[in-house]
């Protein structure tokens, strides 16, 4: 648990802070904790992959292609070219916590706008654990492969256009209730894409920094002259 509310400090930005209040922060975990225990007994996060053939075109783009060899997406951008380079497959993968977290928002917004900054970062925790149960599940599937770093649209040069094929490719509208808003956005709001590469040899490329951060241009480290992954 105390992992899981340091996440939640962290989206918070109260993690980061020169000067902490001992007793605000406190107070603030205890908060967090028991919004995790509640989020954990009320919600039950929906989860989608699929496994798709890549195929690397001469213009450095890569198609994902379906089970019948017909391209369903195709990747453009250095990141994926990175990262998939060596890679003969790839996993697109979706997670949700559904329309239940976003009413539980609203509702808490009405109330205390307090709880409710710590209700969205509590959601930002579980919606990246039920990624990486996704993954988990993919590794133990092709426990033989080895899996890149999870990259999702809006990392780095991956356009946010891809969402509309991604979602299409999992069937996600009717597998899990996500659809996207005219600005590429998707609801329900606490919902996370991403795709997973597959190799027969250890993947060297990793995602870090700020560049290839979903988070860049809201970041409160940033904000604080500072990065994540030097903390």
């Amino acid at each position: 648990m105390s992992k899981r509310v340091d996440e939640v400090l962290r989206y918070l930005g109260a993690g980061v802070a020169e000067e902490v209040n001992e007793t605000a922060l406190k107070s603030l975990r205890q908060s967090a904790r028991q919004m995790l225990d509640k989020l954990d007994a009320q919600l039950i996060p929906k989860r989608l992959y699929r496994l798709f053939t890549l195929q690397h075109q001469p213009d450095g783009s890569i198609a994902l292609l379906d089970h019948t060899h017909q391209p369903v997406l195709t990747l453009t951008g250095t990141l994926a070219a990175s990262l998939l380079r060596d890679c003969h497959q790839a996993a697109l993968l979706l997670a949700t916590l559904g329309t239940p977290f976003d009413a539980m928002l609203r509702t808490q917004q009405a109330r205390d706008m307090a709880q409710a900054a710590i209700l969205d970062a509590c959601g930002n925790v579980l919606v990246e654990e039920a990624c990486d149960l996704l993954e988990q599940e993919i590794h133990q599937q092709a426990s033989d492969l080895y899996l890149t770093d999870r990259f999702s649209p809006g990392y780095g040069d991956l356009p946010l256009s891809l969402q509309p094929g991604i979602l299409r490719a999992l069937d996600a509208t009717r597998q899990a209730g996500v659809y996207l808003t005219e600005s590429l956005l998707m609801n329900p709001s606490k919902t996370v894409t991403a795709i997973l590469g597959l190799s027969h040899q250890p993947q060297g490329a990793k995602i870090r920094g700020c560049a290839c951060c979903s988070l860049r241009n809201t970041c409160t480290i940033r904000k604080d002259g500072k990065r994540c992954d030097s903390l």
